[in-house]
């Protein structure tokens, strides 16, 4: 019998075993977002975030915040691709009373947001509930040879964050700023190999880009760029919800990065072979093994 005890990622394989798809998906579960064959030059990306009272915001969370979170959640996985955004439908279950005064506040955050990227707010569906639930579905675009996966980063490569980790959770997962322009700018002057954006804590979104990549890491603690919210290096290893660029790329690509004036991404450590796992190197030279504790939902 299949066990009660059974983790997200685990969940998602034993999904994807049940799944099958034709030639027009041109990748499917297992990235930031699906993506999808639909004109010569460009790719349609094509992604969905559920949030979840107590689970995603706490009753203390306003309506606005949430609306903020709700929508910048599936653009930080349009910025993960390389992509731009295009599209969005909204789901939305909320309890009956201040129904109204919610909604006002959820949208106002929402479309605000909506406006600064560009994103076409199209649909969406309404449901009563006794907690706030909100799904997003989202619709972007990425040119073909500017679509970066989790799965192409190489031994030698050097890993990079697009800023500060650590301490969101204090509330800064409610108000941050996807990274859009980011990644724009890094497609279309870098060759990025591989990329996600660091929703459930560097640790364990590493570890899902190796095992995409087939490959291991390196990880200096000296490197590692805190967040003023931040009260340890654990929170920056293991807390989530940064929602900062994870990205790697050659040496050389490297270093021409880190030449560029203003330069706000930060070397954090190297790709290896599969082999050497992933390791981290504390601020007294000790290695030790990385264990993702970050967050999972099961």
């Amino acid at each position: 019998m299949p066990s009660n005890n059974i983790s997200e990622s685990a969940l998602i394989k034993r999904i994807s075993r049940k799944i099958t798809t034709d030639a027009s998906v041109a990748c499917g579960i297992g990235d930031d977002t699906a993506v999808l064959r639909y004109s010569k030059d460009k790719y349609m990306l094509f992604t969905t975030d559920m949030l979840i009272e107590d689970v995603d915001f706490t009753s203390k969370a306003t309506a606005q915040a949430i609306g903020h979170k709700a929508l910048a959640c599936s653009l930080s996985d349009i910025a993960a691709m390389g992509g731009i955004p295009k599209y969005a439908v909204i789901s939305l279950g909320m309890p009956k009373e201040n129904a109204v005064k919610f909604i006002d506040g959820f949208y106002a955050g929402l479309t605000t947001l909506a406006k600064q990227f560009k994103v076409n707010v199209v649909g969406g569906d309404l449901s009563s509930s006794k907690k706030i639930v909100v799904d997003v579905s989202m619709i972007g675009e990425v040119e073909k040879k500017k679509l970066v996966l989790r799965t192409g980063a190489k031994p030698r490569d050097i890993i990079f964050v697009s800023g500060p980790l650590g301490g969101s959770i204090y509330g800064r997962h409610l108000t941050f700023t996807p990274r859009i322009r980011e990644a724009h700018y890094l497609v279309h002057n870098y060759k990025i190999h591989a990329m996600l954006d660091i929703s459930d804590g560097l640790s364990l979104d590493l570890r899902r880009l190796c095992s995409a990549s087939k490959s291991g890491a390196i990880v200096y603690e000296d490197l590692i760029p805190l967040s003023n919210d931040a009260k340890s290096m654990d929170e920056a290893l293991h807390m989530g919800e940064d929602f900062e660029l994870l990205f790697t790329m050659s040496l050389r690509e490297a270093r021409r990065l880190m030449q560029k004036r203003g330069n706000v991404y930060k070397p954090i450590g190297e790709m290896r072979e599969k082999e050497y796992g992933i390791k981290f190197i504390t601020k007294k030279a000790q290695e030790e093994v990385l264990k993702a504790k970050g967050y999972q939902h099961f």
